[in-house]
């Protein structure tokens, strides 16, 4: 009985020391703030590019984990590069000086030490200057990921090399493919900018980064009432702010892109840095963001439904005048004029092979725009200008209007669409990518009269997996 009364005091003290050492716990833990284990990204966009091309890779990462706040995106104006001649050195100085702001701002909010870099395409150039300029840059960088660029070394920061294993042979012919002592990895199967925003390159800039394999590569879908939307609304290819402008979004009809409501769920000013947000999105639901701008010409944008929180959207607004794209279409009351965008080439003269359509298929109204004439792989079109070029309503995809076509990344179409001011129908845009199985992107707008209003259509860059729900419930892709 002793022995008994014996142990049932010490088990009883032991039992205060651990109740005791339960109450000092979260004195202690509040004194040691809990630390993301891996660096914040930068990524660092290429010719006419925005952060729009890393909107899929940042919410695979936070798919993964990584908290929001540890993603950021540096953009710069394009517009004075001239493809094929030498860039001047006056050109990287003032980037790489706000790429400096940006490191120490980003470093300062997280409390990390470094960063890791991922630079695509021009933004490789950007990235070798930066980090051979100065010792004290490379010093803040972690890892380095050179995404389709150029191939020379940037010595003293541990460098992953990806390269697209489908580039047209005189893309190839740019440079050398490999970059010796970076480990060096080609994606199969992907164009240029495919490269920088495919699964297959998160898998091994994930994999770099972290020393460890992602939970998933897919874009997981957030419960609908966490989903947050934010970006920019900027001018093309100047990336500066659309200020003084007004954004307004609607929620649509699904079926015919009409809205549902004439109030709209959210109005934004627009200052001079064109940052806009966050909006609280459901899941599921179709949007229309409305721009207006100073020249008070509404541009509506049109989006697959959100399954994710979202901060890199960018509304690619046409500076007036000459040194904007839409100045150079041809507009009517009688018909819309669009422009669809994915960050994925459009392949038109890939043809099947071994029964599989390595071709992608869009049809406006059940007219396909994408063929041979109109996107041949060696032209890596990202952007797609559609509207009529003559007054007599015949269209033409036999071949590509020529001034469009002369830019890198993007193609016009000569395809009429009846419009109207108001919008008397709906446009259908059905996208069947390559590789999909079959599966179909669908898009239904108003058709917007040209001369009243401008169309923008951006498509998901990634299928979803039939497997992983909407956070409705409903099957996506």
């Amino acid at each position: 009985m002793k022995k008994l009364a014996y142990c049932s005091i010490i088990t009883l003290l032991v039992l205060m020391l651990i109740g005791l050492g339960f109450i000092s716990t979260p004195a202690n833990a509040s004194n040691h703030k809990w630390k993301f284990p891996y660096n914040p990204i930068i990524f660092v966009h290429g010719y006419s590019g925005s952060g729009q091309q890393f909107e899929s890779q940042a919410m695979r990462f936070t798919s993964n984990g990584y908290p929001q706040n540890y993603i950021a995106v540096l953009e710069y104006d394009t517009s004075t590069i001239v493809v094929g001649q030498p860039i001047p050195l006056s050109f990287f100085t003032p980037i790489w000086a706000n790429l400096d702001l940006l490191i120490a701002n980003l470093l300062t909010e997280t409390g990390a030490n470094q960063v890791d870099i991922l630079g695509h395409s021009l933004g490789t150039d950007v990235m070798y200057g930066y980090l051979t300029s100065l010792p004290t840059r490379a010093a803040n960088v972690a890892h380095y990921v050179n995404i389709d660029g150029q191939a020379n070394l940037p010595d003293g920061v541990p460098t992953l090399a990806l390269w697209a294993g489908a580039d047209p042979p005189a893309f190839q012919a740019m440079g050398p493919r490999s970059m010796p002592g970076a480990t060096n990895v080609t994606i199969p199967g992907v164009t240029h900018v495919e490269c920088a925003t495919c699964a297959a390159s998160f898998l091994q800039m994930y994999q770099f980064f972290t020393g460890q394999v992602p939970e998933t590569t897919d874009i997981l879908p957030e419960p609908s009432d966490h989903i947050r939307l934010a970006g920019r609304a900027i001018y093309f290819v100047q990336n500066l702010g659309v200020a003084n402008s007004t954004l307004q979004i609607y929620k649509v009809n699904g079926h015919t892109g009409a809205r549902i409501d004439t109030n709209p769920e959210a109005t934004y000013a627009i200052g001079a840095d064109g940052n806009w947000g966050p909006f609280m999105a459901k899941a599921g639901e179709h949007y229309e963001f409305v721009l207006v701008p100073t020249d008070n010409t509404p541009h509506h944008f049109y989006y697959e439904p959100f399954i994710r929180s979202d901060y890199l959207i960018r509304l690619l607004e046409s500076p007036p005048g000459p040194t904007g794209l839409d100045y150079y279409t041809v507009t009517s009351a009688n018909q819309s004029d669009l422009v669809i965008s994915r960050n994925r080439e459009f392949w038109g003269d890939q043809g099947v092979n071994n029964g599989v359509n390595n071709n992608d298929i869009l049809a406006i109204n059940g007219v396909n725009i994408v063929n041979a004439a109109t996107c041949p792989l060696s032209s890596l079109i990202n952007g797609i200008f559609v509207f009529g070029e003559g007054p007599d309503g015949v269209s033409n995809l036999n071949q590509p209007i020529p001034f469009f076509a002369a830019i890198p990344f993007l193609t016009g179409v000569d395809l009429y669409i009846p419009g109207a001011n108001p919008p008397d129908g709906r446009i259908r845009l059905v996208l069947m990518p390559r590789g999909g199985e079959g599966k179909m992107q669908v898009l239904n707008v108003p058709n917007w009269a040209s001369t009243t209003d401008r169309i923008l259509i951006q498509f998901n860059d990634f299928l979803q997996r039939e497997d992983i729900p909407c956070g409705n419930g409903a099957k996506y892709w």
